[in-house]
């Protein structure tokens, strides 16, 4: 048996809810280890869609473990929130089925306002955040000042703590003209909703572990994807943590021995949310066709996504920094009817030809792209579960991304619906 890794190989927003859902049906523990309730996973199970941002996607399924690693941050009122709305659909949530780990850090009121304050500078400068405080609670951690979900369970001490991180915040929120941060109010606060999230408080690390060596299958889901990742993506137009498979170790106390196979789920074509550079943007009917047909809008926001052509470049680069054995094609029916399709091959940057993303944010953004014309087809993919179902043309198209990135195609999608999967390779039966 393997443990999967399942990470999005573009920028967010590849279709991972829908292949977590069908990999956590024969998953027994299925693990979030990075981000916050920035993300958004859309499930349909059963023709319920459920909308999901911070709990593990393995939740909506009946006996099965879901696990909040120490890689997440957690704004306890969202959760609260969130999981009241999923109960709410008939999911039963209980700290038998749920657990967050005890070293995890919170995002709180402080942060989010932060948040929204740097995205409204007056000089118009933003990286496009959605405002829900993950990136100032990274930075809390990082500078060591964070308070954890271990902390509500120290009431003696949580007040120095929250005196302490205000030490900071006050400072920087009188720098730009906002008044202090009430630490009494914000203790208060901690203390009333401490005992609704101390019931899931465990040590995750251990949890895991024990799971291991009772043999059960790990599934470690993944938030955004690599181009977002805080050291490999599109810097500064990227999140706040690392989004690759090496974090799923990080962020759940896990060693790099327990991430056996690691999915890189990957749209048929490319859509990014919010700033930043994209080389295969399209500004024109196809462009707008896509968002269309693939109803391209943020989970969590509602921001509608920008659309472009695959990126083989892009996805080929991911490939290598998130150590991914296979992916998972999404979104192949948006492409029907297309009499043409576009694959980028390559970048033309200042007279030269790049055969990958240069780090610097300025030819990030000049880099011109280099395609191969494909030709599109007629038929439908859509609901398509065999090779068979497919047009001769979308078979083309698909082994011709694998030729172009180096990595084997596992599954493709070909619509919302759960069992709408073309499985090449189980990736928990790979090894």
């Amino acid at each position: 048996m393997a443990n999967v890794v399942v990470v999005g190989s573009q920028w967010g927003d590849e279709g991972k809810g829908k292949i977590v859902d069908w990999l956590s049906s024969r998953a027994d523990v299925v693990a979030r280890f990075q981000g916050g309730h920035n993300a958004g996973h859309t499930l349909v199970v059963d023709g319920t869609t459920y909308k999901l941002s911070l709990l593990p996607s393995g939740i909506v399924r009946g006996g099965k473990l879901s696990v909040i690693g120490n890689g997440v941050v957690l704004n306890p009122w969202a959760f609260l929130d969130e999981m009241a709305r999923i109960k709410s659909q008939g999911v039963k949530i209980t700290s038998d089925n749920l657990k967050i780990a005890e070293n995890a850090a919170l995002i709180l009121p402080v942060h989010s306002e932060l948040d929204g304050i740097r995205e409204n500078r007056e000089d118009g400068v933003k990286i496009g955040t959605t405002k829900r405080g993950i990136g100032p609670a990274y930075e809390d951690k990082v500078a060591r000042r964070a308070i954890r979900v271990c902390d509500l369970a120290d009431p003696d001490h949580l007040g120095d703590r929250v005196k302490n991180l205000l030490h900071h915040h006050n400072a920087l929120r009188k720098g730009l003209g906002h008044p202090p941060f009430d630490a009494d109010e914000l203790t208060q606060s901690l203390l009333d909703i401490a005992p609704k999230i101390l019931p899931f408080m465990a040590p995750v690390w251990q949890v895991l572990d024990d799971a291991t060596k009772a043999e059960q299958k790990i599934l470690f889901e993944g938030a955004q994807g690599t181009m977002l990742d805080i050291d490999h993506g599109t810097y500064p137009f990227v999140t706040s943590s690392n989004t690759i498979a090496g974090q799923a170790a990080a962020g759940t106390g896990m060693g790099p021995r327990a991430l056996n196979y690691v999915l890189g789920i990957t749209k048929a074509y490319t859509t990014r949310v919010g700033e930043g550079p994209f080389p295969t943007e399209l500004d024109d009917a196809v462009g707008q066709r896509l968002g269309e047909r693939g109803h391209e809008f943020g989970t969590v926001t509602g921001r509608q996504r920008r659309c472009g052509w695959f990126d083989a470049v892009m996805v080929r680069q991911a490939i290598v920094t998130g150590g991914i054995t296979g992916i998972a094609l999404t979104k192949l029916d948006v492409l029907d009817g297309l009499a043409e399709l576009n694959i980028c091959v390559g970048y033309k940057l200042d007279g030269k030809i790049l055969k990958r993303l240069p780090a610097g944010a300025t030819n990030q953004a000049n880099v011109e792209p280099i395609y191969e014309t494909m030709p599109g087809w007629q038929g439908s993919t859509r609901g398509a579960r065999s090779w068979a179902q497919l047009p001769a043309e979308a078979v083309k198209y698909v082994r011709h991304i694998e030729e172009l990135i180096g990595c084997p195609v596992s599954m493709v999608s070909t619509s919302p619906e759960r069992e709408d999967v073309i499985l090449m390779r189980d990736p928990f039966k790979a090894i």
